[in-house]
């Protein structure tokens, strides 16, 4: 459990993301955290630099309304102050804490607290030795550096962990978490990190987390983009989407356009998707531009737009309600959503 969200155990995948600001900016993390939050963002992280970002969680734990995780590197006394702090997770990874007696004490800490830990493994900072036997960050080096630092938090009794094994490459991804999935039966929390820019890690996250979870493999996830991390959220629900996963939000099908169609329906397409985002309803909206699929396309959505000539269709449940102008497509079948809520 990471506050109230389950993680693992058969509970549906979870989506989480991390906040971009300064952490010891606690008006603008929680500014952020609220539009998560609204996007459906269920578990959000914080990087904890130094001790006063790890001092500014207690404000913005308190503000938050979904569980918060602290991000530790390095410093065990972040992690400790982070705990007191009352956060609901830790991700560090106990081999890069330094003593045995400093991870001790975290583990002390967490356990008393009921708090998990994840170990983020990223084939960016694997450790020198790992590097030098492998030769570069391969699938087999980031499974073993992931078993050892599981091995360090076993040894000292606890066993409340989740695991990541991120690379930016999406096949290396692919192979880490089928081999780690087949070693270990902890939750495993899944991205591929660094993906790019909203365009490009879209394409990566999508086609390597689909891969994933089609295959079972993910108990909770982020889709790491370059850019807001509100889109995080709305790419990770429509990769779930997709795959009949999860059912947050509309599920929006637009046709893409092409010679047969006769309306200027790009516009159309992405104003109804802009002012439709904020529902949390198990919908299909349809927004089609020609006469040869549109009509069957919006008659199976649950609304939809068929275009014509200068007008369109609309659709309510498969009944053509009325010929709409152009000019009034999107408006339309807008407010016949929102009217029918």
């Amino acid at each position: 459990m990471i506050g109230n969200i389950p993680v693992g155990g058969g509970a549906p995948c979870s989506v989480q993301s991390m906040c971009s600001t300064d952490t010891r900016d606690v008006a603008a993390t929680l500014g952020q955290i609220g539009r998560l939050a609204a996007a459906g963002c269920e578990i959000v992280r914080c990087a904890v630099p130094d001790m006063d970002a790890a001092l500014a969680l207690a404000a913005i734990k308190a503000g938050s309304p979904m569980p918060l995780i602290a991000d530790i590197h390095f410093d065990y006394k972040l992690a400790l102050k982070a705990l007191e702090s009352g956060v609901d997770g830790l991700r560090l990874n106990p081999g890069n804490i330094g003593e045995k007696w400093k991870v001790a004490e975290v583990v002390k800490a967490a356990a008393e607290r009921n708090v998990p830990i994840r170990i983020g493994v990223n084939g960016g900072s694997l450790e020198k030795e790992l590097l030098v036997k492998y030769g570069h960050p391969t699938p087999e080096a980031m499974v073993e550096s992931a078993l050892g630092h599981v091995r360090i938090l076993e040894d000292l009794g606890y066993q409340q962990i989740k695991i990541s094994i991120k690379v930016s490459d999406v096949l290396r991804t692919l192979e880490a978490y089928r081999l780690l999935s087949n070693a270990v039966d902890y939750p495993l929390h899944i991205g591929v990190t660094e993906a790019g820019t909203i365009f490009a890690g879209t394409v990566k996250s999508s086609v390597g987390l689909g891969i994933l979870l089609n295959q079972g493999i993910g108990d909770t996830m982020r889709v790491s983009l370059t850019g807001d991390p509100v889109d995080e959220v709305r790419v990770a629900y429509d990769i779930l989407k997709s795959l009949g996963l999860r059912t947050r939000g509309i599920n929006f099908v637009s046709c893409p356009t092409c010679g047969r169609c006769q309306v200027n329906l790009i516009p159309v397409a992405e104003e109804v998707e802009r002012r439709l985002a904020h529902l949390d309803r198990k919908l299909t909206v349809a927004v089609m531009g020609c006469s040869v699929n549109g009509p069957g396309e919006a008659r199976e959505a649950d609304f939809g737009i068929a275009g014509g000539r200068g007008e369109g269709l609309l659709f309510r449940h498969g009944e053509i309600l009325r010929k709409v102008p152009e000019a009034e497509l999107a408006d339309a079948l807008v407010e016949e959503v929102l009217k029918n809520q």
